[in-house]
Parts: C-alpha cells; sequence; structure tokens
C-alpha cells in the first residue's frame, strides 16, 4: 500500500482538519477509524489500518463489523496491538450504549414490546448470554438497568439472590429479566423456564412483581408474560 501517513497529508486532506472545518459527517468511516487508531506503522497508514479493520470480520463488513470483532480478533489485524484493539473496542461499545440510550431517552417502559425494542440493537452483537435486571418503580419509571450475569457462549446463570438484592437496592416494587441467546432462536430452553417460575415465586414472596422474562434473538424476542407462562401454577 503507498498511502500517506496522517501526519504527511496536506492540512486540507487530513481527517482531523476536515472534520473541524467540514464536521464529521463529512468523514469516510475509515477516515473515522483512522482518527481513533491515531497513526500508521512502517507498513500501513492510520487509513490502511482502518480499511483492515473494516474488512476484517468474515462475515460483517464495515463498522457493524466492530461491533463483532472481539480484543483477540482486533490483535491478529497487522498493525493493531493491545493498546488501539481495546480503544476500537472502547469506540464499539460507546456507539453501541448511544444507540441504545437515544432511542428512549428518559423512557418509561409499560410493554414487553418497548423493553425488547430498548435491548435488541445493543444485545444482537453480544456472542454469549448476558442477564439483564430493569427495575422498575410503581408508576413503571426505569429505576435502574443492572447486567446480573454474562454466561458462556449458550448458556448464563440467572441467581435469585442477586436479582433481589439489585431489586432492594433501588427501592423497586417490579422487575423484568431480560437475555440474550447469541443463536438468534428467541425461544426458552427448560432452564429459562425454570429459573423464572422460581424467581416470579420469591417475589411474590418478597412483595418484588416479577413483571416479564423476556427473551432476546436475532431481530425478535420472546416474552413468556406474553404466552402467559407467568400466570402458570408452580
Amino acid at each position: 500500500m503507498n498511502e500517506l501517513s496522517i501526519n504527511k497529508m496536506t492540512e486540507v486532506d487530513k481527517p482531523r482538519e476536515r472534520l473541524i472545518r467540514l464536521g464529521r459527517e463529512s468523514l469516510s468511516d475509515a477516515e473515522l477509524l483512522a482518527l481513533i487508531i491515531g497513526s500508521g506503522t512502517e507498513k500501513y497508514s492510520a487509513i490502511d489500518l482502518a480499511r483492515l479493520v473494516l474488512q476484517a470480520h468474515p462475515v460483517h463488513k464495515g463498522l457493524a463489523g466492530l461491533q463483532y470483532l472481539t480484543i483477540n480478533e482486533l490483535q491478529r489485524i497487522p498493525g493493531i496491538g493491545r493498546s488501539r484493539a481495546c480503544q476500537l473496542a472502547a469506540a464499539a461499545e460507546i456507539a453501541g450504549r448511544t444507540a441504545s440510550e437515544m432511542r428512549h431517552p428518559g423512557v418509561t417502559l409499560c410493554s414487553s414490546g418497548e423493553i425488547a425494542d430498548y435491548f435488541m440493537e445493543r444485545t444482537r452483537y453480544y456472542t454469549r448470554e448476558r442477564v439483564y435486571g430493569l427495575f422498575f418503580s410503581s408508576a413503571n419509571e426505569l429505576l435502574r438497568e443492572v447486567m446480573l450475569t454474562k454466561g458462556s457462549v449458550n448458556r448464563s446463570l440467572i441467581s435469585p439472590r442477586e436479582v433481589f438484592l439489585e431489586a432492594l437496592r433501588s427501592d423497586a416494587v417490579s422487575v423484568v429479566l431480560l437475555h440474550n441467546h447469541p443463536s438468534g432462536n428467541p425461544e426458552p430452553s427448560s432452564a429459562d423456564l425454570a429459573v423464572t417460575l422460581r424467581i416470579r415465586r420469591l417475589g411474590d414472596e418478597l412483595g418484588i412483581i416479577l413483571l416479564d422474562h423476556i427473551i432476546i434473538g436475532d431481530d425478535c424476542y420472546v416474552s413468556l408474560a406474553e404466552r402467559g407462562y407467568l400466570n402458570r401454577e408452580i
């Protein structure tokens, strides 16, 4: 590759200078990533490295692919060491969290569909199961969102103790559990159903209502409340 490094470009062409003069929307995806990467190597310019990153994932190309790349996978890209891999991973996480917050700023979540939509974009990139607790006031105001546990590739462990400790810390009167299935299929497992009933029973005893347990798949979800599972006798 024979492109100049950012430092050797003319002032007009430098991504940083163009961002200041023309705004961030004027930069390409590679140029934006180049600003995060900062500098090139002897073989690659910063923009070269950015283009390698954008093409690194075998399926998901472009900025979306950055959400799927792990720290170890990023470090396998020529010129992307540990520090740059961490910077890129942090940028991807910031983008994901920002997108989630902008969807529903200050929202009061009232339905399973709203809650699933709130988490859909964030969890679709996760390669491991993560369990979240959403803790609500009596007015259905979302008081707190807590990641309760992070599991293996296809298994997460929900601790009822952690659920209710966080509910009490939040002074919540109700809780919604949510977790993702990295396979993309949101159908509940027998373990999902069993722990849901256990937590519902314990919540009834503590006066903290389990409103729902939502399982997120690939652009789809299953609500155990909508399926009537929370009304089953134990």
